[in-house]
Order: structure tokens, then sequence, then C-alpha cells
């Protein structure tokens, strides 16, 4: 395995090793480009994974101190737990549920589709649709997406079955059991889904695609990646030229390190990449680094959601299979006709009895819910997905007062719904009991948002400078060599799970940094 040192200036360094560093280096090394992952978490290996969701969430979860300010409920009922992400080699790739879609055409260009919407800070992306779909090909391939490449969807559990036959009922008729980076049969030597239920909790049969199983091994075994967790990023480096030079980062005994680099790639999920960025602020970048244009931080996404259970009178056991094997796209489309900009799906989803009695009314208590508590085994539940739209005043701040244990400013995160989100919201939530209801549903809950789980937004592509952090591969407009690598350059968040579209990038961009390193240019 790589041991690369800390003076050498020919490296690319990473931040972050999920979905979208934990490809980019990858890709790099088996480009033969010599590059270092810097993780702030711990490596666990797929063994280590616990069935049990407090447990895997103390493993696994991104829990340092933030702040939060907003009208969003979130602020009030996990006011320091803003997101859902993972702290670990393979980032949140280790906790996610594994659906890969693809972006609209119109999710690309939002202002064009949308028109202007008072209070929205609309921006059609750098790329097109068709300038991505060629990485998105490979993308498929790559994390075995079902439904593509010949793979065959994977089963449908009960839930999916009750959800399933309550939309045609609706007349909803894109409905099947996703696509998803599980595989349904062995591939890229990794095993078929065991249907053992606890997607969210690190997959214990490796079936899921991650960064950590699937993609950072074979760039380990090229001998040109190395990956260092317990590495906490402090600080970008410059030189008087204003090109990028180096990572400070705290290793695992709390003693500062500098890595020298070549390039830099920001890859820390969307509330640590801005706040790095904010907290590299020198006297040639007074704002923060790579922020000219005051955008670094604006524009926080993190997707319209919420979730529906509905009580029936026989059993369903939900939590059964595969956790997000099932959704419903008919209402992804754009049609303001339902009084809404942009669209949203219905994925399956479930919750173990913890965690239920944590999200389904978060500080509630008394009769109604421990009522709707003794009804968990005949609940089928759905979690909602859609397009919220970016605001300039939803962003990612450094917080005035609070401190991390390495003395820098922890991020503060502030967010409030455009009444585009509520009105969508109102809508999905509608639905989804309809749904439930079309078969004999005796109850609905509709069920208050969860801490973020798709974070985007923050440092977003954009073709001018003024209006965004990072041009069409996510290179900074205002430092070549330092680029962003994750879900933060999103421009828009589409009504769908990103991830697929941040490897996709991911791998657009190391091509990229791959020719231009090549031609000298960075």
């Amino acid at each position: 395995m790589a041991t690369f040192d800390l003076n050498d200036d020919g490296l690319v360094v990473i931040v972050g090793s999920g979905a979208g560093g934990g490809t980019l280096g990858t890709e790099l090394a088996l480009k033969g480009i010599r590059t270092v992952i810097l993780e702030a978490g711990a490596r666990h290996n797929m063994e280590d994974f616990v069935n049990d969701e407090w447990a895997s969430f103390a493993q696994l979860a991104w829990t340092d101190m933030r702040t939060t300010s907003g009208s969003w409920r979130v602020a009030r009922d996990f006011p320091n737990l803003p997101a859902w992400i993972v702290k670990a080699v393979g980032g949140s790739t280790v906790h996610w549920a594994g659906a890969s879609l693809r972006f609209e055409e119109h999710e690309f260009r939002i202002r064009d589709h949308y028109g202007a919407i008072p209070g929205a800070n609309l921006l059609d992306w750098p790329i097109t649709r068709a300038e991505l779909d060629p990485w998105y090909t490979k993308a498929e391939d790559r994390m075995g997406v079902t439904r593509t490449n010949g793979i065959p969807g994977l089963p449908g559990n009960n839930n999916f079955k009750v959800m399933e036959a309550g939309a045609r009922r609706l007349g909803y008729t894109e409905v099947h059991t996703g696509r998803m980076a599980i595989n349904s049969q062995e591939r890229h030597d990794r095993g078929s889904c065991q249907q053992i239920g606890f997607c969210f909790q690190g997959c214990k049969s490796g079936a899921k695609w991650s960064t950590l199983i699937a993609e950072i091994p074979r760039g380990e075994e090229t001998g040109n990646l190395e990956v260092r967790p317990n590495c906490m990023a402090i600080r970008i480096e410059h030189d008087a030229s204003g090109k990028v030079t180096g990572v400070v980062y705290a290793d695992g005994d709390g003693k500062l390190q500098r890595q020298k680099a070549r390039i830099v790639a920001v890859a820390g999920n969307s509330i640590e990449s801005p706040r790095l960025l904010l907290n590299s602020a020198s006297a040639q970048f007074p704002d923060g680094l790579a922020n000219s244009s005051g955008q670094v931080g604006r524009n926080y996404l993190r997707h319209m959601t919420g979730s529906v259970y509905g009580v029936f009178e026989k059993s369903v056991h939900m939590y059964r299979g595969t956790t997000m094997a099932g959704i419903i796209r008919d209402e992804a489309r754009h049609d303001p006709k339902r009084g809404f900009a942009g669209g949203y799906e219905m994925e399956t989803v479930s919750l173990g009895v913890p965690f239920m009695a944590a999200f389904l009314n978060p500080g509630a208590w008394g009769r109604s819910f421990t009522s709707a508590m003794e009804q968990y085994p005949r609940m089928a539940g759905m979690w909602l997905v859609g397009e919220d739209l970016p605001q300039e005043t939803n962003r990612i701040t450094l917080d005035p007062a609070v401190k991390d244990k390495h003395g820098m400013p922890v991020a503060s995160v502030h967010f409030d719904d455009h009444p585009n989100d509520v009105a969508m919201r109102n809508h999905a939530y509608k639905q989804g009991a309809a749904i439930y209801e079309a078969v004999g549903a005796t109850v609905t809950y509709p069920v208050t948002p969860y801490p973020s789980t798709h974070n985007m937004g923050t440092n977003r592509m954009s073709a001018k400078a003024r209006d965004g952090v990072v041009n069409k591969f996510g290179q900074t407009h205002d430092v070549k060599n330092l680029f962003v690598s994750d879900g933060s350059q999103f421009t828009s968040g589409a009504a769908c799970n990103p991830t697929l579209t941040i490897v996709a990038l991911a791998l657009r961009q190391a091509d990229h940094i791959a020719g231009a390193m090549q031609r000298r240019e960075i």
C-alpha cells in the first residue's frame, strides 16, 4: 500500500472519501496519478458494521458540533445535527440506500424551464444532460445499477408490494423496485443482495456499492492511492500567485501536518466543503478561498423531503428486505398546474423501532404517539424526495462563537423552506396518503423531514464566475488547481437522489484533471 511523503508536491490531495472523493481518487490512481485522500473519520471493515440503528449511528455518523438557524423544523428538533451523514472512509456511500437515477434534461435547465420565481436564486447548469449521459452510463456500469446494462431489478418486499398496489389504483405507471446500486446478482466480485434490511447501517454482505468496498481498494492496489483515515482537514494553503500548495490537517493524535500538493480537490460534503474554503481565508482571499463571487456556502439544497406511513389491518413488516427498492416516478415531472415548479418521487423506506420513535414526531409523547408505535408491525412507509429551490439565504457560514476541538469555527447551517417547497410537500403528503388509503389503510401519518441526507449546493457550478464557485468540471473559477468534487457543486437538486450524479461528475472530473496534468495546464 502506498505511503507518500508530506513534502511531495506532485500529488493530488483529496479531502473526503465519499461518492465524489473516493471515486475521484480511485479513478486518478487507475490513470497512474499519485493521490492522497484525507478522511476525517475512521476506517471500518465490512464485518465491523452492526445491524443495530443506534449502535450503527454511534459508529458511523458525523456528530461533530454544528449550529443551525432558520424556520425549518430540523433546527428545532435536531439543532446540532442538521445532516445525517457519515464520518468514516467511504463517506455517506456507507450509509446511503443505493437509489441511482439520472437528472432529467429540464433539471439541468431550471431557469429556462421554471422562469423567474420570487425568492429563488435559479441558475442553469453549465452542462447539459446530453454532455453527462456518457458519464452516467459509465457510472451505472461501475456501480452495478439495476435496470441498466442488462442487470435485473431487485425483488419487491412487502413494503413495495403495498405501495405498488396503491399506486396502480391511483393510475401511476412508473412504479418498480428502482434503479439501485445494489447487486441483484453477483457482479464485479461482489455478491448479490441478501435482503438483510439494514441498508442504512453499512452493508454487511458487500452487495451495495460504496467507495469503501467497491472503489478505494481498487485504487490502493495500483500503488498510486494512499488513504489516511482520522485526518481532519483544517485549511488549504496557497502561494503568492494564489495557486494552492497543500492541505494542513490534524492527524489521529491531533497533531497538525502539512501535505504538499500539485492539485487539491475538496469533497467533504456540502457542509464541510464550504466550511473548509471559508476557514482557508487569507490576506489574498479575505472572504474565503475561491470566494470572489461571495457564493461559497450559499444556495444550500437538501431536497424537499418528508415521509408518509400507512397502517393496515394485517402485518406488513416493512423492515424486511432492501430498504429503498421501490419507487414511484410519475410525480417527478415539471407540471406547474399542480401549484409548484419541479417534481418529486416517492420511495419505499423503513425505520426500525428506535428510529421510528425518534423521527415519527420528534418530542411527542402520549396516547396518540404510543398508539402509532404499537401499530409498527402493520405499517408501510414511503419517503418523499423532491426538488427544493436554491435560495442565497440558505447557506453555510462559520459560527462566530463555537469552535471545534482544533480551534476552528464550526459550520452554521441556515435554512428556510421556499413556498414552492411547502406546496410540493403538501401535495406529496396528500398523494402518499391516497396511495395507502387506496389499498385499505386505516390511518396515515405524514412525518416531518429528518436531518438532511441529500446535501447539495453551497459551491455551485456556473458558466460565469460571478454566479458560482466552480466551472463545468468542478474547477474553481478563482484558483486553477483547486477543485470541488462532491454534491456541493450542484447548481440545482432535481427530483432524485444525488449520488449517481456525484459519481458521474467525479469520473468526468478525473478525466479532465488527468488531461490537464498531461498537458501541464495545472
